[in-house]
């Protein structure tokens, strides 16, 4: 900060004042001549209008944002996608739909880049989309129009969208690129200080909330605080080094999720999640379960689970290749025995640790197809702490000192299974 004394003479000011307008010049040509452009976009309102043939969805912003609108098959949806934009909805926002929009929700899909996904009842066409400037009182609003269509036309404007990202304020928008899902098998390197690298992975995230409960706690919330004290916890320890998936409110891909673990040589994978069990199964569901991958699901239940988890990808807006099933079943059936029979110990010694100290379902082990465990070279298990959908439960997760205390006993059972495995062989 430039400090100076007054003399009482006004001619010593000159330079000080011709300082600071020339400071204020620089200011303005970096920014522009709207002060509102270096501050964060606001979104505080949306609100669906019309019928079953058209519905148009209307956003509140505090400024004029650019934005990039695209549509996705099977289910169908629209996407509008714009740069870093907070959201500071209603509570509950976006659950219920109206006319030809079902439902809709928003949130970051990348660092700097916001999405609002709207879940449509039938194929549409995106008939306008355009911003409304702040006018008699009424805030910036952005618009989008739909109306209704048949399938064969969707699919037909589908294939229409380019493959390179256009300019913003368009309606034809490529498909968000996902990296490849199996990148070389890597040798497990080691964290600073020669430690084994220990993945941690907070599940949805962004624009995707995962369950929430009866009195609206989000599930992304509960996991991501969850696994900052976990990630805390091991580093305190010392023998291992901790990274995570995503360190912001944001939505990573479930085979960005397994990629980020190759890549950075994990030893082990844990995916941290607090779930709502789907269907007949949600009253009954309660306690922390470990899962881990099998082509064949262990009961109804897990398999209902499983796919319920492999739809983030989905409920983010993001657009699966054609081939991904094909990939899926590859990556299936190339996993390593050796890394499942890891991953089936690294379970059995969690659950032996956290037996005591919190409940457990009844079948505590359970297998599925989960997408997210699927790295064919990295001990993966998902852990459900509870499930977000039962009452006691949901009361559990929201404790603070319960999520402290077993931070602390999975961080056990981690540098338990490191300690058992770097007896044997080195890491």
């Amino acid at each position: 900060m430039l400090r100076f004394r007054w003399s009482g003479n006004w001619r010593g000011l000159w330079p000080v004042a011709a300082l600071a307008v020339a400071q204020a010049l620089i200011l303005m040509l970096v920014l522009g001549s709207d002060p509102l452009r270096a501050e964060t976009t606001l979104a505080k309102d949306a609100r669906i209008g019309g019928d079953a043939e058209r519905t148009r969805f209307v956003a509140d912003l505090s400024k004029k944002v650019s934005y990039r609108v695209f549509t996705l098959a099977d289910p169908y949806r629209v996407i509008v996608d714009m740069p870093d934009v907070s959201f500071q909805m209603p509570a509950g926002l976006g659950r219920k739909g109206k006319g030809l929009v079902s439902a809709y929700r928003y949130g970051l899909i990348a660092p700097g880049k916001s999405r609002i996904v709207i879940d449509l009842k039938a194929p549409v066409l995106v008939d306008k989309a355009f911003v409304m400037k702040a006018k008699d009182g009424n805030p910036v609003r952005l618009v989008i129009d739909m109306a209704k269509i048949d399938r064969k036309t969707f699919l037909a404007n589908l294939a229409k969208q380019p493959a390179a990202e256009p300019k913003a304020k368009t309606s034809k928008v490529a498909s968000v690129p996902l990296p490849d899902a199996a990148p070389p098998v890597v040798r497990r390197r080691r964290g600073s200080g020669g430690k084994p690298i220990v993945v941690i992975d907070p599940g949805h995230g962004g624009v995707d909330p995962g369950a929430i409960s009866r009195s609206g706690v989000k599930e992304k919330d509960v996991v991501f605080d969850f696994a900052k004290m976990l990630r805390n916890e091991i580093n305190k320890r010392g023998r291992l080094k901790p990274i995570m998936t995503r360190e912001i409110d944001v939505y990573v891909p479930l085979r960005e999720r397994v990629a980020f673990a190759r890549r950075n040589g994990a030893s082990l994978f844990i995916s941290i999640h607090a779930d709502s069990v789907p269907g007949r199964f949600s009253r009954k569901a309660s306690g922390a379960t470990v899962y881990t991958l099998s082509e064949r699901a262990s009961d109804s239940e897990a398999r209902a689970l499983a796919a319920k988890e492999n739809r983030s990808d989905i409920i983010a807006g993001v657009e699966l290749p054609s081939k991904s099933d094909e990939v899926t079943n590859i990556l299936i059936d190339l996993a390593q025995r050796e890394t499942k029979n890891l991953s089936i110990t690294f379970a059995g010694t969690l659950l032996s640790g956290l037996k005591g100290e919190t409940p457990l379902r009844k079948k505590s082990h359970r297998y599925a197809g989960f997408r997210v465990l699927k790295a064919p070279d990295v001990p993966s298990v998902l852990v459900e702490l509870g499930y977000i959908s039962n009452p006691s439960d949901a009361k559990r997760l929201q404790s603070q000192k319960w999520r402290e205390e077993m931070a602390v006993s999975v961080a056990r059972a981690v540098e338990s299974y490191f300690s058992k495995r770097m007896a044997r062989v080195p890491f």
